[in-house]
């Protein structure tokens, strides 16, 4: 990372945090140093954006789509034109390092987005169109929306709640995880760069702002990521107001590795499916199922490439694997392990700290001979810890892999591609990938089924969701 790259980042950060002496102070995720003051804004604050936002929604929504779309891609090219400063902290602050699937592919896949949602159509349906009725289904703006983020994605995922929510017309509140808060808020500025005011509104505070945000009577829509527990808390607090939902909640993805597959021809792409962003994503891999016949070489081949990924500090571009991003989890994934190691499960290759690399790293993680009932198995890690099970029966292991209470992503692995996509739809999850696991496209929809939420993202489906429905009928063609 080139200094002139720190020294826009610095310049960013002098934008939004908070003025010295106040504030929440936001550690790098790497060497634990702090970076800078999150503003912490107070519920009063919040009213006043959310004020704001539904005094802004009608004239952005007047804009029209084409004015709206033009917009956007403004937006686009001024991420892109900050894309290596906004990586600089985003790698700070998260801990995903520069380069592979991490910091400066997140800022790509920002602009892609908000470019794909101001290219995509939603046109009138027309419903019925004869003699006697004519009837169009139109999708208008639904209002003023809150945005809530996670911390593992923070910028990506903030353009896929706020790209869609302003291309139908609606005005954003966002508030960003209290783990990354400066990073989206340095994302908002640039892009309120090119905005009119008001429309796109960030908001930094805690779990109680949050809240205030999922029930305020003003606010029309939610958008959640983040956990099954807090989606929960999200749809009692908006009983009140009645507030549309998008909740994109947990996940514990399964794999199932076919018998007859090529073990050496599919390790690199099942390792990155497991452990993308340090393992720290919602359809991550989570657990994989491999067949009996060929149990121990995908283990041997998984565990070779974890030995020798680089990991270490974000900015070092040599590194594609981090820290966890924040204590708790961290500790999680410890308990998790030593769980599975007291068991008797076989720690192949890591399974322990890094503490040599910094406070919260931990090495890239191959658990074999595991029972389903092991809590590494049960429970989301969300981290760089994945156990690999072993299976006889095929039906069995489709059994297994479906018998937990959440269902955001899973995969199926074989040689023969015909012979895995038959096989997909036996999983109970909301996207089913063969050969590959974790992969997104903004024009395919997202979403869970079970405890991992409902509503879908992206494409035409995520214009729909950020939008209300209205039938226009009247006479037909002889009226």
């Amino acid at each position: 990372m080139s200094d002139t790259a720190a020294t826009a980042a610095a310049a960013l950060l002098d934008r939004i945090q908070a003025p010295e002496g106040r504030g929440r102070e936001i550690p790098d995720a790497a060497t634990r140093e702090v970076i800078g003051r999150a503003p912490v804004q107070s519920v009063a604050e919040l009213d006043d954006a959310i004020a704001r936002a539904r005094a802004a929604q009608p004239g952005w929504d007047a804009l029209g789509h084409a004015r709206r779309s033009e917009l956007l891609l403004a937006a686009a090219d001024a991420i892109d034109a900050n894309a290596e400063a906004l990586a600089h902290l985003l790698s700070r602050e998260q801990g995903k390092p520069l380069n592979g699937p991490n910091a400066r592919f997140e800022l790509g896949a920002c602009s892609a987005w908000l470019r794909t949602n101001a290219a995509t159509e939603l046109p009138v349906q027309v419903l019925v169109d004869d003699e006697t009725l004519h009837a169009e289904l139109v999708y208008k703006a639904a209002g003023v929306v809150g945005a809530i983020g996670p911390w593992n994605w923070p910028l990506m995922i903030t353009i896929w709640q706020i790209g869609p929510a302003l291309r139908m017309g609606n005005t954003v509140v966002a508030k960003p995880s209290e783990y990354t808060p400066l990073s989206v808020l340095a994302l908002l500025s640039v892009m309120n760069d090119v905005l009119p005011a008001d429309v796109l509104i960030g908001v930094s505070g805690d779990r109680a702002t949050g809240a205030r945000l999922a029930s305020h009577p003003d606010i029309d829509k939610v958008m959640f990521t983040g956990s099954t527990a807090t989606g929960r808390k999200i749809i009692e607090s908006s009983a009140g107001n009645l507030a549309r939902l998008t909740l994109e909640l947990g996940g514990n993805d399964a794999g199932i590795v076919l018998p007859g597959t090529d073990p050496q021809a599919i390790a690199e792409d099942l390792f990155w499916g497991a452990f993308i962003n340090t393992g720290q994503t919602c359809a991550a891999m989570k657990r994989l199922y491999v067949h009996d016949s060929i149990y121990d070489e995908v283990v041997d081949a998984l565990a070779g490439i974890a030995a020798a990924v680089p990991m270490g500090n974000g900015l070092d571009e040599e590194n594609v694997l981090g820290p966890l991003q924040n204590r708790a989890q961290f500790d999680i994934v410890s308990r998790l392990v030593e769980d599975a190691r007291a068991r008797g499960a076989r720690i192949v290759t890591g399974g322990e700290a890094a503490p040599e690399l910094g406070e919260l790293f931990y090495r890239a993680t191959i658990v074999a001979d595991i029972d389903d009932d092991a809590a590494l198995v049960q429970e989301e890690q969300f981290g760089p810890a994945l156990p690999v099970i072993r299976y006889s029966d095929v039906d069995e292991a489709f059994a297994r892999a479906n018998a937990v209470d959440v269902g955001l992503g899973a995969s199926v692995w074989s040689s023969d591609p015909e012979t895995a996509r038959a096989a997909a739809t036996r999983m109970q999850s909301g996207t089913v990938w063969i050969n590959s696991h974790g992969g997104l496209h903004p024009m395919v929809p997202f979403g869970g089924v079970k405890s991992s939420g409902y509503g879908l993202e992206f494409g035409v489906e995520g214009l729909k969701s950020v939008s209300v429905t209205q039938v226009v009928s009247g006479p037909g063609r002889k009226g």
